[in-house]
């Protein structure tokens, strides 16, 4: 046996041991009770899965429940007998709720199955031993019950410089490790042993509190028997040493980083009564169906400390130990610090159960009504874990849940050492756990919201690919059918080329009429929109609907053009020229015309509201320059193309082509006008402001009118009208008066545009007199923009009448 120094920890606490009380009488050995209670959630995590039926007959130490899960284990019969129900029973837990139970009915015989003891446990390879202590249903006695297998198999991912023996047992009134030792120092010694062989760490301490004397005695001499190097260290009296991470700090100095584990410093820690379990099971083959439980408190005429079977109805206990129930205040399982009042006395002993605690009022009085926090820092002196339980506090009514995680609230071990000391009477430890829970819901809740998402985008990648896999078959049942088809047609034509003529070509022409029909509707509808853009100036709005509507009456006119070609019979079509392909540059060139129009209108008003402002200025220069190249590139892009259309052939053709030249140049002109008229008025109004922009605008308003005039000599000039024959200048008349007519068209809207916003204008003069000056300045905004509309669409008209 060696020695090790001790350290120490922050905080804690003195409260009254109790202990001797339980401590009088030898170990005790109650009768077999009625019946036995199992419950399959005797452990940490998922419950175990019952492997007996109703009616069945089972053997002490046979296996009655299978481990449900990585972090299950299994259940065993404390004794022989029947099993008379598998249904739901009251369980010790601080619910008070009932959960699946294994009843039994002892037969009385306690008549064992076949033991199998592990004798070559030195030989075999550690997972077979390990396997073997999970089919004996070993957890640990000491904390939640937490598989002893899966605790030993993630101390091999980290070397172990400290194996830790928890002998400490600093809970008042609880002497049922003390007891332990006494009565089975041996056997703990042995089940250290084997323990130390799975886990092969560099020490292996034993800590116990220095309040057990019988308990040290007998430890020393079992160790003396033995030539090992498991080393004693005992520890001053204080509550909580028995908490894992303070005895840890006790005996080797160390502190267990916050969110992290023993094992992750090389530290395990097992308790005693783990340790004489494992030894039952290697050296016996007897699983756990028996622990050691204290006995105690006033309303017991006989405490003491007990080896009771699993499943034992806490009543039958009380019976054992003379319990005056009517003296009985509070029962309670566990201590006075950490355990939970139970709220019925047939609940079961299980294997986490160490104490069943029966006080009078006398002995646990019922806590003083909470008062206010006074700030008076005793409950940050007494915390174990260096927390400051003040500041949780208000977290966790605040519920900032957050803040309290920052603040570290999961190393809370809830040893209520805060909650003792508090003046106040905060039951600060319940707030703790509260809060606890709701963060717990809550990541829960984020989990199982993750998993229904990408349930979610599973299904619907599913679906996508099912209604591909669909569309796939569907087109090649499609083209298979067409290819047969061709090929009847094929023979068919040769016989009758005339019908199948008349069959395809109405078919056709259907379709495209519905196409038509579907372009036409959703015009009228982005045409709408348009108006209502312009109505609230919403300029990006504007620019965006207007590429729309443009891209649409493309669409629109496509349709048409190829309903009309389907009129003509299959010999002309033959003949018919392509259509010329797009300008892309042109396209785009018109574009930015567009969009820099409209940004410069917007200054411009947004100028003439706030002449003095030099960062409008700067800006409406900025877009008329940017407008000035943007339409002499324009410009540029459009001689080039009616060049290449005047040097490009035209092929033959039965039907005359209509000469799109011709129209086009007619609308550049309109709208060229349009321009400078525009421009007039904008530098009229600049002059009789004194603005200093009416440079710029003469400047624009030159180049505009020599924009217009060069158009219309364009236009006037002879080589500019394609040589045709008269049916070719009819179809080219037809078409330019339809062009002019979609422009008169827009014109029309742009006006009644202007109309709406001026009467938008006047009801907020209605409605806003206050600001009448600067509504009645856009007023007279608007009546000029309607004016110029109206000018544009006069002459629109009056050029449409001349033709």
């Amino acid at each position: 046996m060696q020695t090790t120094n001790i350290f120490s920890f922050h905080g804690g606490i003195h409260p009254p041991e109790n202990k001797a009380q339980s401590l009088t009488l030898p170990l005790g050995h109650p009768s077999l009770p009625k019946e036995l209670i199992l419950p399959l959630s005797q452990h940490i995590g998922q419950s175990s899965r019952p492997l007996v039926n109703q009616g069945e007959q089972v053997l002490k130490g046979q296996a009655v429940a299978i481990n449900n899960g990585f972090l299950s284990s299994f259940l065993h019969a404390p004794t022989s007998g029947t099993i008379t129900a598998i249904e739901e029973r009251v369980i010790a837990h601080p619910s008070g709720l009932s959960d699946l139970c294994i009843v039994i009915e002892p037969d009385g015989n306690d008549c064992w199955t076949e033991r199998k003891p592990l004798d070559d446990w030195r030989r075999i390879s550690k997972t077979d031993v390990l396997s073997y202590l999970a089919e004996m249903g070993i957890v640990g006695m000491g904390g939640a019950g937490f598989p002893t297998q899966v605790k030993l198999q993630g101390a091999h991912k980290h070397p172990l410089t400290h194996f830790i023996i928890n002998a400490a047992e600093c809970e008042p009134y609880i002497t049922a490790d003390d007891m332990l030792i006494r009565e089975k120092a041996e056997q703990l010694v042995l089940g250290i042993e084997v323990l130390q062989h799975l886990v092969e760490a560099d020490q292996v301490i034993i800590g116990i509190e220095d309040n057990k004397p019988q308990a040290i005695a007998a430890l020393n001499n079992a160790l003396a028997q033995h030539n090992n190097t498991i080393q004693v260290a005992v520890v001053p009296t204080k509550y909580p040493s028995g908490g894992e991470k303070q005895l840890i700090q006790l005996l080797t100095g160390k502190e267990v980083p916050s969110g992290q584990h023993p094992a992750d410093i090389g530290i395990l820690c097992q308790n005693v009564g783990t340790c004489v379990a494992v030894h039952d099971s290697i050296y016996l083959g007897q699983p756990l169906i028996t622990r050691f439980t204290t006995l105690t408190g006033d309303a017991l005429k006989a405490p003491q400390n007990v080896e009771v079977l699993l499943g034992t109805p806490v009543k039958h206990l009380l019976d054992y130990a003379q319990a005056t129930h009517k003296k009985i205040s509070r029962l309670v399982m566990g201590g006075p610090m950490m355990g939970f009042t139970l709220n019925s006395i047939d609940a079961p002993i299980v294997k986490t159960s160490n104490c069943i605690l029966a006080a009078s009022k006398k002995e646990l009085p019922a806590p003083a009504p909470e008062q206010a926090c006074i700030r008076c820092g005793m409950c940050e002196q007494a915390c174990p874990a260096s927390l400051l339980p003040q500041q949780l506090l208000w977290f966790s009514k605040s519920q900032e849940f957050e803040k309290a995680e920052h603040y570290n609230l999961f190393d809370c071990i809830e040893c209520g050492a805060c909650s003792y000391v508090c003046p106040s009477s905060i039951p600060l430890v319940q707030y703790y756990r509260h809060t606890k829970s709701s963060i717990r819901e809550a990541r829960e809740a984020a989990v199982k919201s993750d998993l229904a998402k990408q349930r979610f985008e599973a299904r619907k990648a599913r679906q996508e690919a099912e209604a591909a896999e669909k569309e796939a078959k569907r087109l090649a049942r499609q083209k298979t059918s067409t290819q047969k088809t061709e090929g009847k047609a094929t023979e068919t034509k040769k016989a009758t080329p005339a019908a199948e003529t008349k069959t395809a070509i109405p078919d056709e022409s259907k379709k495209l009429k519905v196409d038509i029909a579907l372009a036409k509707n959703k015009l009228k509808k982005l045409q709408k929109q348009l108006v209502e853009a312009q109505e609230n100036e919403h300029v990006e709005e504007i620019n965006h609907l207007q590429l729309q509507v443009t891209e649409q009456e493309k669409t629109l006119s496509l349709l048409e053009q190829q309903l009309e070609k389907m009129a003509t019979t299959p010999a002309e079509k033959s003949t018919k020229a392509a259509p010329a392909p797009v300008n892309e540059e042109l396209k785009k060139a018109k574009i930015d015309v567009a969009l820099i129009g409209a940004k410069l209108k917007k200054a411009q008003k947004q100028l003439a509201e706030s002449p003095d402002d030099n960062e409008l200025k700067a800006n409406v220069r900025e877009l008329e320059k940017g407008l000035a190249q943007a339409q002499s590139l324009l410009d540029r892009l459009t001689s080039s193309t009616a060049a290449q259309k005047a040097d490009t052939p035209q092929k033959a053709s039965s039907k005359p082509t209509v000469n799109d030249d011709l129209k086009k140049a007619k609308i550049d002109l309109a709208i060229a006008k349009a321009a400078v008229k525009k421009v007039e008025k904008a530098l009229k109004k600049a002059e009789e402001l004194k603005a200093p922009e009416s440079g710029t605008l003469r400047q624009q308003l030159q180049e505009a009118q020599q924009r217009a005039d060069s158009l219309e000599k364009a236009l006037s000039n002879p080589q500019t009208q394609s040589p045709a024959t008269e049916a070719t200048k009819s179809n080219a008349s037809t078409d330019e008066s339809a062009a002019q007519k979609e422009q008169i068209k827009k014109q029309k809207i742009a006006s009644a545009m202007a109309k709406a916003a001026i009467n938008k204008l006047k009801k907020r003069l209605a409605a806003e007199p206050d600001q009448a000056e600067s509504i009645q300045q856009e007023i007279a905004a608007a009546e000029k923009r309607q004016q110029e509309a109206d000018a544009l669409l006069a002459q629109l008209t009056q050029s449409q009448d001349t033709m």
